[in-house]
This record gives C-alpha cells, structure tokens and sequence, in this order.
C-alpha cells in the first residue's frame, strides 16, 4: 500500500518540492514531481536549476528520452510515468493513479485555502483506508535551530 507523507507548514510548495527532490537525489530515490500545469511545471523547472543553492538536480519531463534515466521527473502530464517510486503532488486535487507510486508527498503550505484543500485530500486518502503521516517542517526547523552547536570548543 501507497506510504502517504503530509508535510505541513511550509513557506513555499515549490521550494520545499525542490529540497525535496535533492534530498531524494542523495539517497538515490526517484521522483516525480505533478505539477497543476504547462506554466507550473516551467516554473519547477527552472527552480530545479538553483534549488538547493550551488546545486542542481537533474530533471527532465516525463516524455523526454530520458525520462527512464532521470531520477526526477517534473511534469503535469503523467502519460507516460518512468518509474513508480515517490510522487511529489503539487495539484490540488489526489492524482487518480498515486497508488501505483510506492510513497506520495503531499505539501501543505501555511497558506488557508491551501490548507483547506489539503484538509479535503486527507479526508479522500483516509477514507480509502490509506495510513496518514504528518511532517511539521516548521517544528522541525524551529527544533534544529534551537540545538546547541556541536562546534565549540570548552
């Protein structure tokens, strides 16, 4: 069954859908990243270009030649989908056919009718017996900075 992930309180969905996508590169996970539509996916894709800073993640869309290769695939169209592994849904609707995908990534910025539709994907998730996770990216932040630093020295 799908593994469904809502990581709530974010400042930007596509920036966080960006951090994202490196963070899968580094664990060697691939991506596809849904997009609303043709401008969406062009506004992904050039944040793709510098997200993270001095960094890129390689991406193509789903029909370039080497979508099969690419481990992060950025598009609104979904015919044809290279791989299966992690959906990052950036619509605001569920994806009819994230259940072939092996985990979906909902984001949820702080953003009120966002998070309103967000709340109406939960309820369509649960109510087909899917198991929920919450990831509060801004507690988790809040907790990070609030570490001590591990690089003084006594």
């Amino acid at each position: 069954m799908t593994r469904i992930d809502f990581y709530v309180n974010v400042e930007e969905r596509t920036r966080t859908a960006c951090h994202l996508a490196a963070r899968a590169l580094e664990q060697q996970a691939r991506l596809f990243v849904l997009t609303r539509d043709e401008a969406h996916t062009a506004q992904v894709d050039r944040m793709m270009w510098c997200q993270p800073q001095l960094s890129f993640v390689p991406h193509v869309q789903a029909s370039h030649a080497l979508a099969a290769r690419t481990p992060v695939i950025v598009d609104h169209r979904h015919d044809p989908l290279p791989h299966d592994d992690v959906l990052v849904n950036l619509t605001d609707e569920p994806p009819p056919w994230f259940s072939r995908f092996s985990r979906l990534i909902e984001i949820v910025s702080t953003d009120d009718a966002d998070r309103a539709r967000a709340r109406s994907r939960w309820r369509f998730y649960r109510e087909r017996g899917y198991e929920l996770n919450t990831v509060d990216v801004a507690a988790t932040a809040d907790a990070a900075r609030s570490r001590p630093s591990r690089t003084a020295r006594a």
